[in-house]
């Protein structure tokens, strides 16, 4: 305010008009924020290419792996499904790591990791030295799926949140996509050299990466928990809508860190809990009903993604399409390539209706429609594998099915699992509440892409995605008992949202009378 003052104060002195002191009130053209917050958003996401490309490439590049190396299934199950699992000392690691050095350099350090990862899978000599790569690669994988949700979150406005923050599972996509390309363009070169080119391929993303963040800045919420309001406040000066805007997010960031709001200097001093001290007794030995709610919603959401068998439908798609009658490589390569760009399209969509439709419908209707998909997918192949001949209109339903299944979860699940459980948790908890998001996400697709072949050894393919659908059902009925609204709240409303359980319509409405009080009471004061 004295600087205010004192800048109205000059222009009088030098008998300027003062009438042009009003551009300091101005909001900033809403264009040139939204391309902004956009631009960071796409570099922070750019980190989730990196497991998607794996996760697409590894269904074609398993074949030739399996034929090279003359490994057997239950090497190609572990091959496949271990990357998860290494990715969970990365998400670990990631919580603490973007407190202590930043959202930004956490981004780096992913790349980093993930482009040693690759190199050494490229030049793996055998099947051991395969997996070290993938160890490696799988830590990386491990940060970047922790840090680009966060990191995204932090830095959008509320008013497109849900937009920004979707974009690391629209990534994902593209990944998978560019995976099944790479699948499908190397396949003609020699055996022993093919995978080796796929795989080794993924180097390139993270190199990208790590050049591109240089040019973003660091998360607002993140700078406030190190004292640094002056640099806060300038991310959020080119990220807000308005001026109002940025002083309101700046003032919910330092109620959230303990600084009092009238605190106004540049730098200022916080508790030591800024770097993450404390944060998982919060989180799990002493939690507020609050955050009990918003711990259970988050793992539960990362839980029910994983476990209603999206990882067996995109990793294994070519084998599902073999047991559905397609025996060249070819064709199952590029219905693969199929599964990839309605994934791809169906995210795109689903970006646009994040903010414009709120998560709940589309989640709900997401889930809904996966139920429908797989449960017609099991029928399919179940039909398929009953029968010696061909049966043309069996092959064709589950084709349908599993494209079905993938642009179904392409506009909820996929995208609103990590938008979600990145703007649920409280500022303290953020980081670390969010890889334990990563951790359950990661050890339930390990288990899934590690399971999968043995499973329809077992119970036939059939029942494995009749047990799918069983399971996605129960996740429907889960989100509608305890999933409140989201869409359009700041991320500091989510404590007042959460801790009533299925009773959260109440809060709700309690969060809506006094956000309309509020708003006359501002009116009145501009009157």
């Amino acid at each position: 305010m004295e600087m205010t003052d004192r800048r109205a104060d000059d222009k009088t002195i030098t008998g300027e008009a003062q009438n042009t002191c009003i551009v300091d009130f101005d909001p900033p053209k809403k264009a040139k924020t939204k391309k902004f917050a956009i631009a960071c958003g796409i570099l922070a996401s750019m980190t989730s290419i990196l497991l998607g490309y794996d996760i697409g490439v590894m269904s074609g590049a398993s074949l030739f792996i399996k034929e090279n190396l003359k490994i057997s299934d239950v090497q190609v199950e572990i091959l496949n499904g271990t990357l998860n699992l290494y990715s969970l000392i990365g998400s670990a690691l990631a919580g603490r790591t973007s407190d202590w050095i930043g959202r930004r350099y956490t981004i780096v350090l992913a790349g980093t990791i993930f482009f040693i990862g690759a190199i050494l899978m490229g030049l793996a000599p055998n099947y051991a030295f395969l997996m070290f790569g993938r160890f490696v690669a799988g830590v990386g994988v491990g940060y970047a799926l922790m840090i680009a949700p966060v990191y995204t979150a932090e830095i959008s406005p509320a008013s497109f949140r849900g937009f920004l923050t979707s974009f690391p599972e629209v990534f994902v996509n593209i990944g998978i996509l560019l995976g099944y390309v790479s699948n499908y363009a190397f396949s003609k070169l020699p055996i022993h050299l093919n995978w080796r080119v796929m795989l080794g391929v993924g180097a390139f993303p993270s190199v990208v990466l790590a050049i591109g963040v240089l040019a973003m800045p660091e998360s607002p919420r993140w700078l406030v928990m190190q004292g640094r309001l002056g640099d806060a406040k300038r991310v959020l000066q080119k990220t807000s809508e308005s001026i109002e805007e940025c002083q309101l997010r700046l003032d919910d960031i330092k109620e959230a860190a303990g600084i009092p709001k009238q605190s106004n200097d540049d730098i200022v001093q916080v508790s030591k809990r800024s770097h993450g001290e404390g944060v998982w007794k919060e989180l799990l030995v002493h939690p507020t009903p609050a955050v009990r709610h918003i711990l259970i919603a988050a793992l539960g959401i990362h839980f029910f993604e994983q476990s209603s068998g999206i990882d067996s439908v995109v990793l294994y798609s070519p084998r599902i399409f073999e047991k559905a009658g397609i025996t060249s490589y070819d064709q199952k390569l590029l219905a693969t390539v199929a599964v990839g760009v309605v994934k791809t399209i169906c995210i795109l969509v689903a970006t646009v209706f994040l903010d414009k439709f709120g998560r709940r419908p589309l989640l709900l209707t997401s889930v809904a429609g996966m139920v429908f998909s797989l449960t017609c997918l099991g029928a399919g192949l179940t039909i398929v594998d009953q029968h010696d001949g061909k049966i043309t209109w069996a092959i064709v339903l589950c084709i349908t099915m599993v494209l079905l299944n993938v642009a179904f979860f392409s506009i909820g699940l996929g995208p609103i699992t990590w938008v979600y459980s990145s703007e649920i948790f409280p500022l303290q908890l953020r980081a670390q509440g969010c890889s334990m998001g990563v951790a359950v996400n990661r050890v339930t697709s390990g288990v899934i892409s590690m399971t999968f072949i043995s499973l329809y050894k077992a119970i036939t393919i059939g029942g494995a995605f009749f047990l799918y659908a069983g399971i996605a059902a129960v996740g429907w009925v889960f989100f509608y008992t305890l999933y409140p609204e989201t869409q359009g709240r700041t991320l500091e409303d989510m404590e007042v949202l959460f801790g009533k359980y299925h009773k959260w319509r109440e809060a709700n409405a309690m969060l809506k009378k006094t956000k309309q009080v509020d708003g006359e009471d501002n009116k009145g004061q501009i009157h």
